[in-house]
C-alpha cells in the first residue's frame, strides 16, 4: 500500500481535514481538555443545529492554518497551526461532553445519527480523570514521536537509515541478506513501544467505557450502523469470500520466491519469510513484480515515458483526472481548485509532499496537495485524490455533521473505483499508449500486477484490527502481544518472521497505524466495495463483457448514479446508500472474484502439483 493513497482517513466527524494527520489529534482532543460545561435549556435537535453552525467556522480556521503549515513549513506556520488545533480540540471535547446530556432523551433520527457520529469520531476516547487524560495524550504523542524518530544504525552509528530508506531496500534489493538486515533493523526499532502500548490500551479502554462501550475495539466496530458483534461477523464473511483467491496467489508467489531464493529458504507447504515481497510489512507485493511476472516482457505499458514525451506536467495530469470525472457527468472543478491547490513541489520552501485532498470550507473550496511526478503511479494517485475532491463536492450541501463518507471505507473507495476504469483501452483513448487488443498473456500480466496490489493486501487489511480487537478485549495479554501478531499473520497471510521473534520484540509497533492509532479495517472494506461499485457502475453503463476490461469513461448514466451516492454523504446508514447504487444492502466480495477470474483460472493451472497452503 503506497502511503500516498492510503494515508489514514480523517475521523467521520472531521470531514474537511486531510487524511494524513487528524486521527491522533482527535484522540488527544479528549485527552488534554477537561469537560467545559453544558449548554442549558437546549433540545437535542437545537444542540445539533448549533454544532453544525459552530463547527463550520471552526473547521475553516483549522484547515486554513493546517494548509498553510503543510504548504509553507516554517516555525511560525507550525505555531499558527498548533494554536488552531488547540481551539478546535477545545470545541470538540466540549461538544462530546455536552452530547452526554441527551442520552435517553427523545430527538429526531437525524440528530441521533449526528450525535452518534460525533462520539464515534474519536479514535481513542479519554477517561474522565484529568490526570489520566493528560497521561493518554502524552503516551500517544510519544508513540508517534518514537516512530517518526526511529533509525536503524550500523557500523557504530555511522550508517543510520530511517523508515523510507529501509523501505526502499525492501522494494529494490533482491539480495536475501540485505533484505533481512533492513527488515530486522526496522522491526527492532519498535521494541521500546511495547510498554507505551500496554498503558495506552488500558487508558483508551477506560475512555471507551465512559461512552458506553465494552472496550475500544467494540467502539470502533460500532461505527458501521450495526452492533459491534454483527460487524465482526460481517468482516469475517467478507474475507471468506475472497480468501480462496488470495490462497491461489500465495501459492504461486511461494513457488516464484523459492525459485529466486532457494527452496531451503522458501520451503513448500510452509509460511513464507515476510521480507521477500518488496514491502516492509508484506502488505502489498507489486514492488516485486519482476519476480512474479507471468510472461516476462509481454505488454509492458510504458506510460511513464509517454507522460514525459508528451510534456505532461502536474496541471495537465490533474486536468486529465478532471476530464475523466467530467466525462461521467460530474461538474468542472471550481476555479479556486486550480488557483489554490499545490500540485507540484515548490522550489523556494519546505512543504509536505504527502498526497492529500482537502475540503477547506465545507462548500466549494476543495484542493489537492501533492508533489506530482510524471509517472503512471502518480497519475493514478491524482485520479484517486480527485475521488475525494468530488466526494467533498457531492456532499457539500449536507449539514456539517454529515459531510463524510457513508462509512470510513467509502471515501477511499471512490477514487480507487475510478482507477479501475484506467484500463489499457482507456489509456489508449487518451493517447498515452498505442491501441491494441491485448492477448491472453497480456491480460494475465495486467491482472497479476493489480492482484499484487489489491489481492495481496486483503488479509493484511483484515488482520491489523483483528489483532487490536483481541488486545483491547483482553483476549490477548501483553505477555503474548508478539506471538498473537505472528499467529494472525500466519493464519491470514501465510507468512512468518524471517528470524526468530520473541516477546522482547513488538513487531506490531513497526507498522505506523498501530502506534499512530489509526483504525485499519476501513482499508480492507474499501478494497471490497470499490469492485462492488465498479460492477454496479458498469451495469448502469450497459457494459457487456469481462468486468476487468470495463471502463465507465464517457458514460454519463453511470456517473449520475455514482454522484447521487456521493451526495448522501453520511446522512443515512451506509446500507441505504449502498443499496441505491448497487441494489444490495450488503458489502460483497463476489465482484473481486469476478474481476480476477482470468487470473484465478490461470493461477490454478500453474499451481497444479504444488504443495499449497501452510
Amino acid at each position: 500500500m503506497t502511503s500516498t493513497r492510503t494515508s489514514g482517513i480523517a475521523p467521520r466527524s472531521l470531514p474537511w481535514q486531510p487524511r494524513s494527520r487528524l486521527a491522533a489529534a482527535v484522540a488527544i482532543a479528549l485527552c488534554t481538555l477537561a469537560p467545559l460545561g453544558v449548554a442549558s435549556a437546549e433540545t437535542a435537535d437545537e444542540f445539533v443545529a448549533r454544532l453544525n453552525r459552530e463547527f463550520a467556522d471552526i473547521y475553516r480556521e483549522l484547515n486554513a492554518a493546517g494548509w498553510t503549515q503543510a504548504t509553507y513549513i516554517t516555525v511560525d506556520t507550525q505555531w499558527l497551526s498548533a494554536r488552531a488545533n488547540e481551539r478546535f480540540l477545545a470545541a470538540f471535547s466540549k461538544a462530546v461532553e455536552e452530547s452526554k446530556q441527551f442520552d435517553g432523551k427523545p430527538m429526531s433520527a437525524a440528530s441521533r445519527r449526528a450525535i452518534d457520529l460525533l462520539r464515534q469520531g474519536v479514535s481513542a476516547p479519554a477517561p474522565d480523570d484529568p490526570a489520566k487524560r493528560a497521561e493518554l495524550a502524552t503516551i500517544m504523542a510519544g508513540m508517534e514521536a518514537k516512530y517518526g524518530e526511529a533509525r536503524y544504525c550500523k557500523d557504530g552509528g555511522k550508517d543510520c537509515r530511517d523508515e523510507v530508506q529501509l523501505k526502499t531496500v525492501l522494494e529494490e534489493s533482491r539480495n536475501y541478506d540485505e533484505l533481512l538486515d533492513a527488515w530486522k533493523g526496522w522491526h527492532d526499532q519498535a521494541r521500546g513501544l511495547r510498554p507505551d502500548y500496554v498503558r495506552f490500551t488500558d487508558l483508551a479502554n477506560e475512555g471507551a467505557r465512559t461512552l458506553g462501550y465494552k472496550d475500544l475495539g467494540a467502539m470502533w466496530r460500532s461505527g458501521y450502523d450495526m452492533p459491534a458483534d454483527d460487524f465482526t461477523r460481517e468482516a469475517a464473511r467478507l474475507y471468506q469470500q475472497v480468501e480462496p483467491l488470495y490462497k491461489d496467489l500465495q501459492c504461486y508467489a511461494r513457488g516464484k520466491l523459492a525459485a529466486k531464493y532457494g527452496e531451503d529458504k522458501v520451503p513448500a507447504g510452509k509460511p513464507i519469510p515476510a521480507h521477500l515481497f518488496g514491502n516492509m510489512w508484506a502488505q502489498q507485493w507489486e514492488a516485486a513484480y519482476d519476480i512474479f511476472e507471468p510472461y516476462p516482457g509481454v505488454s509492458q505499458l510504458d506510460v511513464d515515458s509517454a507522460l514525459v514525451a508528451q510534456n505532461y506536467d502536474s496541471v495537465r495530469m490533474a486536468k486529465s483526472a478532471e476530464a475523466f470525472y467530467q466525462s461521467i457527468a460530474f461538474p468542472a472543478l471550481p476555479a479556486t481548485f486550480w488557483e489554490r491547490s499545490m500540485l507540484s513541489q515548490p522550489r523556494d520552501r519546505n512543504v509536505q509532499c504527502h498526497a492529500s485532498a482537502w475540503h477547506m470550507d465545507g462548500k466549494d473550496d476543495v484542493r489537492i496537495k501533492m508533489c506530482t511526478r510524471p509517472t503512471l503511479e502518480e497519475l493514478k494517485t491524482l485520479y484517486h485524490e480527485m475521488g475525494h475532491v468530488y466526494y467533498f463536492l457531492g456532499y457539500k450541501d449536507q449539514p456539517v455533521m454529515f459531510q463524510n463518507g457513508a462509512h470510513d471505507g467509502f471515501h477511499e473507495a471512490i477514487g480507487d473505483t475510478v482507477t479501475l476504469s484506467m484500463t489499457p483501452a482507456y489509456l489508449a483513448q487518451i493517447g498515452l499508449v498505442p491501441e491494441s487488443k491485448p492477448g491472453k498473456e497480456a491480460v494475465i500480466n495486467q491482472q497479476m500486477k493489480m492482484a499484487l496490489e489489491k489481492i495481496a493486501f486483503l488479509p493484511f487489511g483484515k488482520m491489523i484490527d483483528e489483532w487490536r480487537w483481541q488486545v483491547f478485549s483482553g483476549q490477548v495479554q501483553p505477555e503474548n502481544y508478539n506471538a498473537a501478531w505472528w499467529a494472525l499473520r500466519e493464519k491470514y497471510q501465510g507468512i512468518r518472521p524471517p528470524v526468530e521473534r520473541t516477546e522482547a520484540d513488538f513487531d506490531p509497533g513497526a507498522k505506523y497505524h498501530v502506534p499512530g492509532n489509526t483504525p485499519y479495517t476501513r482499508y480492507f472494506l474499501s478494497f471490497i466495495v470499490q469492485f462492488q461499485f465498479q460492477k454496479a457502475l458498469c451495469e448502469a453503463a450497459g457494459y457487456k463483457g469481462p468486468l476487468s476490461e470495463c471502463s465507465i469513461f464517457g458514460n454519463e448514466e453511470a456517473g449520475r448514479k455514482f454522484n447521487a451516492m456521493l451526495a448522501k454523504g453520511a446522512s443515512q446508514p451506509w446500507q441505504d446508500t449502498l443499496y441505491e447504487l448497487t441494489g444490495t444492502r450488503q458489502m460483497d466480495g463476489s465482484a473481486i472474484i469476478e474481476y480476477f477470474k482470468p487470473l484465478q483460472d490461470w493461477l490454478r493451472e500453474q499451481n497444479k502439483g504444488e504443495t499449497c497452503g501452510w
